[in-house]
């Protein structure tokens, strides 16, 4: 039952910006007061409980330093920014029968409302200011997923690659940056790619971008790409939808063409669990994805038409896992 209330310390650290504060140098509860605008006595509190989390440590002179656990939030934006979003899913979850009979109703949904639409593509000009505030939070928690994929797969034998669902394209900006002989094709909502390409404009990497807008769901994805990638979008959808994104995939790679599909997938019965039981509910109060297993998105893609799906080893799975799969034939 201590669960909850060290998820409410860690947004509490978040909020006031401590972790931030005693990353500069180690502080007296009465000077983090001070900056926190908060009385000493009670903040006291908050960070004796924070010291218990490793969050933040004792340090000389009774000053308050930066904990092990606490090191990660000061460092990572992405991090802090999820700690800070995972507020509406608390919320949500007040009463959890409530949430379980109906679980649309709550501030989660409102706020991923490409993830429950009908018709996504509509709902992206009509809602351009939640467009822009959860492709930033896509683009802020990406880093982490973008160094387990460029550090698990090798790019060199590919000349172009299109990321299906790019959202801002960091994951392209940051694979571009590393791999000069690559051209690449971006496709999502034509609200969102219009962010996309201010965002490659401001980086100087829209002379090797084609942006292509539309909906996964209905549209046919531009050909001429070799491997495709599909980070963080399967699991935001049921599988009716997905096996759909997955068959136009297929159709739009050439004979002997990669797919890398990359997002945090479900444990497989037997093995120790990860992060399942907060992404199981997370994705249900989201709309109508499912956190799946490796073996349930490899039946997918079999049924698609790929062959040699295959689970790339990664150092932090926790953050996504990897599946190759290739399109019979050769290039």
């Amino acid at each position: 039952m201590s669960g909850f209330v060290h998820s409410q310390v860690l947004l509490s650290c978040v909020k006031l910006n401590i972790f931030s504060i005693v990353r500069q140098a180690p502080v007296t509860l009465e000077e983090l007061s001070t900056r926190c605008q908060v009385p000493a006595p009670v903040l006291q509190r908050l960070v004796l409980s924070a010291i218990a989390l490793r969050l933040l440590e004792h340090r000389s002179l009774f000053r308050i330093g930066l904990g092990a656990l606490g090191a990660p939030l000061a460092a990572h934006e992405g991090v802090r920014a999820m700690v800070e979003h995972n507020h509406l899913l608390y919320r949500d979850m007040t009463e959890p029968l409530d949430f379980l009979r109906d679980t649309w109703r709550g501030g989660m949904a409102g706020y991923w409302p490409y993830a429950h639409s009908d018709s996504p593509a509509q709902d992206s000009v009509a809602k351009l200011d939640q467009v822009g505030r959860y492709s930033a939070l896509m683009a802020a928690s990406q880093n982490f997923v973008i160094e387990e994929i460029v550090s698990a797969y090798s790019f060199k034998k590919h000349r172009c690659m299109m990321d299906v669902g790019c959202g801002m394209g960091r994951f392209v900006a940051a694979v571009a940056q590393r791999e000069s002989q690559l051209k690449f094709k971006l496709f999502d909502l034509p609200a969102v790619l219009a962010l996309t390409q201010k965002n490659h404009a401001s980086l100087g990497l829209e002379s090797r971008m084609s942006y292509h807008p539309g909906s996964f769901f209905h549209d046919a994805l531009p050909e001429g790409a070799d491997l495709v990638t599909l980070v963080r979008v399967a699991h935001d959808h049921p599988d009716g939808a997905v096996l759909g994104v997955m068959k136009r995939i297929y159709q739009a790679l050439p004979a002997g063409g990669t797919l890398l599909l990359a997002e945090p997938m479900a444990q497989e019965p037997g093995d120790k669990p990860l992060g399942d039981a907060y992404f199981h509910l997370y994705l249900l109060a989201m709309g109508a994805g499912r956190y799946r297993t490796p073996s349930e998105l490899t039946a997918m893609l079999q049924e698609s038409g790929f062959e040699r799906v295959a689970l790339i080893p990664n150092a932090m799975p926790i953050h996504t896992r990897l599946l190759v799969a290739r399109k019979p034939g050769a290039i």
